[in-house]
Formats: structure tokens, sequence, C-alpha cells
């Protein structure tokens, strides 16, 4: 599979949606995540990100113009022990909660499946990342409509073991903008990841399309330790 490059990927395309990045830095010693979210309504646009625990949540950043909340107020990262999760809706309390009754990651998601907002049914895309002893491998995952038929939801997920250094996979929820949008297709996009996390989170902020950008999260994990940075930005401030 061709590299490609990620500020490229998000500079090419005005509406991917919702997107995830997991990967491993150039040193191989600290995993990679990130997650941004679009919107083009007023509604989907007045949100923050603020953290909440060892995760963050999604929150109306005027809240007197809050309408309708159940698909875009909800914690997208969550930290179980040594696993993070990082979704793109609510699905992240059902990895969860699953995983804690000793559920995998595939398993917990049979019970979910795209978002109900038709026409788009927009796919439910989701990332878990497992740090232990030294040791990092990561899946990811969406749930999609039938080519826009929501009488069938088609379930992929991708493990990565032992990721090279230097390299990530991205999957976001639309291929392009469009009415209605059409859902990601394929396996997760391989992209090169660089530098530390001030220029990572820098690249993608300045990437995503201006007018429908909203907030960006990057968090680096210490494979060794465990430790964390979080770099959050919102463009409502």
């Amino acid at each position: 599979m061709q590299k490609r490059n990620l500020a490229e990927e998000l500079a090419g395309n005005a509406y991917p949606g919702r997107g995830i990045v997991i990967g491993k830095t150039p040193d191989g010693k600290k995993a990679v995540t990130a997650y941004f979210i679009m919107g083009r309504s007023g509604n989907s646009r007045n949100r923050i990100f603020v953290e909440e625990g060892q995760g963050i949540r999604t929150q109306a950043f005027d809240p007197s113009k809050l309408e309708d909340p159940s698909l875009i107020i909800y914690a997208p990262v969550r930290v179980l022990g040594n696993k993070t999760i990082v979704t793109n809706g609510d699905q992240t309390d059902t990895i969860y909660e699953g995983m804690d009754k000793q559920l995998t990651f595939e398993q917990s998601l049979r019970s979910r499946e795209f978002e109900p907002d038709g026409p788009n049914y927009t796919p439910r895309i989701s990332g878990i990342m497992h740090i232990e002893n030294g040791t990092y491998n990561y899946a990811m995952s969406i749930l999609k409509s039938n080519n826009g038929d929501p009488a069938s939801c088609n379930r992929y997920t991708f493990a990565y073991e032992n990721p090279a250094a230097g390299e990530g996979r991205f999957i976001h929820t639309y291929m392009h903008d469009g009415n209605p949008l059409p859902s990601f297709e394929g396996e997760p996009k391989l992209v090169g990841i660089d530098g530390d996390i001030d220029s990572f989170t820098k690249l993608l902020w300045e990437n995503l399309n201006e007018e429908n950008k909203v907030s960006l999260f990057v968090r680096f994990i210490d494979i060794e330790s465990g430790a964390y940075e979080t770099r959050i930005v919102n463009k409502n401030q």
C-alpha cells in the first residue's frame, strides 16, 4: 500500500467529516492518536473539546444554541487501564463497557451500527490502542450502511500488530463533501507520522478545511512508561 502524505490528504478534502489517526512516532518510542471533528450545520459547529478524566468530551460552545445533542455530544476518548479508545460517537462508552466485561473490541461493537442520520447514515469509526510492557498494537473499525441502504450494516475491523515507526493509519467518515455524504470506502489509509506532538498538531489543524473544521485532539503516549501528552485545539475559543 502506498504511504500517503497526511497533510495532502486533509488539504485535498473539504469535508472528510470526522477522522481518526493512529500510529507511531518516527523514533518508535511513542504511540500517536488524533481525532478531529468538522461541521456543516450551526449545531455541529457549535462544539468544543474539553478534557474529562483521562479522556475528552464534546461540549456545546454556546449552550443556548444547542439543538439536537444526540449525535454531537459524546466522549470521543476514554482510557480503560492500558487501552485508549477513540471513536466518533457514543460507541466509545459501548467499547469501554464491553471491554471492561472482557469482550473484545469487535464483540463490543456488535451491538452498534451506523448513525441513524439518513440519508447520510454516517459510519461509526472507532480505534483502540493497547500498550503493555513496552509493546504496542492497535485496531480500527468502521460500521457502515450497505452503499446507503440502511437495511444492511457492513462491519470491518483492521488490526495492526507491532506497527512500524513513522507510520499510521487514517480513517474518516466521508469520502468527500456531497449530498448525501458518501461513506468512507476501503481500508484505513497508510500515512506518514512526523515530528513532535506540537508540530504534528499544527500540521493537522492547518490542513483541515478552514470553514468546516471544529476541534482537534492529539495524544502521544510513551510506549515504555505509558505517560502521555495531550493537545486540544478548538476553533471556538
